[in-house]
């Protein structure tokens, strides 16, 4: 188990040319849920897909806390993708969470940030469903399975919902000793609190632009959550995605970079 000051980050880059770009996940994910939105966004923008902590193929920690995941970022792009400069930042729900506190903490890496569908507050309603995912998960006996779709059809009455169980099971990795759950399930389950949360971030402002991106069939950004926004955040923007709910990039894919591309491009003076 490695701390968040040896703890390294799988990343993934998209494209060779143009304003750089940092895509951050959100719980259960993985750097690559944002590759079609890099594809979308050539030419012109290349990217840089994070793996964070206890996600996909970057290390495991002992602790969730989202001041060390930012921190944990800001070394990685300071070391390599940021060296030239701040880049735009793209978080979405988790992610996006370490989005704001990566901008908080360390403003000169980030030229530009967008939020998606969360809000710098405790999020709400979600820690029972994430839960029951999480046990599901690790209630799949993978001793007794060999190959995806074994473990799909092991998940079907737990998670009912085929979309859900595709997203998930992009988790599953094959490896010499067999099939593993990528995600430290054990412990992101017993940090539900803590994901939930956001912490104190003192009396920090980021001044830079920022796009608030909601989802409008969900509910985890909602009016009561502006002023807290605007407070830590003030130059943004909110803009709703009518027809998408909490996964607005995988939902409303053309939408999403529509109003992306928009944002990026748009110079303020």
């Amino acid at each position: 188990m490695a701390d968040f000051r040896t703890s390294t980050l799988h990343t993934t880059r998209v494209g060779d040319d143009g304003d750089r770009i940092v895509f951050l996940h959100g719980l259960f994910g993985r750097g690559k849920n944002f590759t079609r939105i890099a594809k979308d966004l050539q030419p012109g923008f290349r990217s840089l897909l994070v793996d964070l902590p206890n996600h996909g193929r970057s290390g495991w920690t002992d602790r969730v806390d989202y001041r060390q995941m930012a921190d944990s970022v800001a070394a990685a792009l300071r070391e390599d993708f940021a060296a030239g400069g701040p880049v735009a930042v793209v978080g979405h729900s988790l992610g996006g969470k370490v989005a704001m506190v990566l901008a908080l903490r360390h403003p000169e890496l980030v030229s530009r940030l967008v939020v998606v569908d969360i809000a710098p507050t405790r999020s709400g309603g979600g820690e029972g469903e994430f839960a029951h995912l999480l046990d599901s998960l690790a209630a799949v006996d993978l001793t007794a399975v060999q190959r995806r779709s074994d473990a799909d059809e092991a998940l079907k009455e737990p998670i009912p919902w085929d979309t859900t169980r595709s997203f998930l099971l992009q988790n599953l990795r094959s490896g010499p000793d067999g099939l593993s759950w990528e995600p430290n399930l054990e412990l992101l389950r017993s940090s539900l609190d803590a994901i939930g949360g956001f912490p104190d971030t003192g009396e920090a402002v980021y001044e830079g632009p920022v796009l608030w991106v909601a989802g409008g069939r969900s509910d985890y950004v909602r009016d009561e959550h502006a002023p807290r926004m605007r407070q830590l955040f003030p130059r943004a923007h909110r803009v709703t995605i009518r027809e998408a709910g909490h996964w607005v990039h995988s939902q409303e894919p053309e939408k999403f970079v529509e109003v992306l591309r928009g944002f990026l491009a748009h110079t303020e003076a």
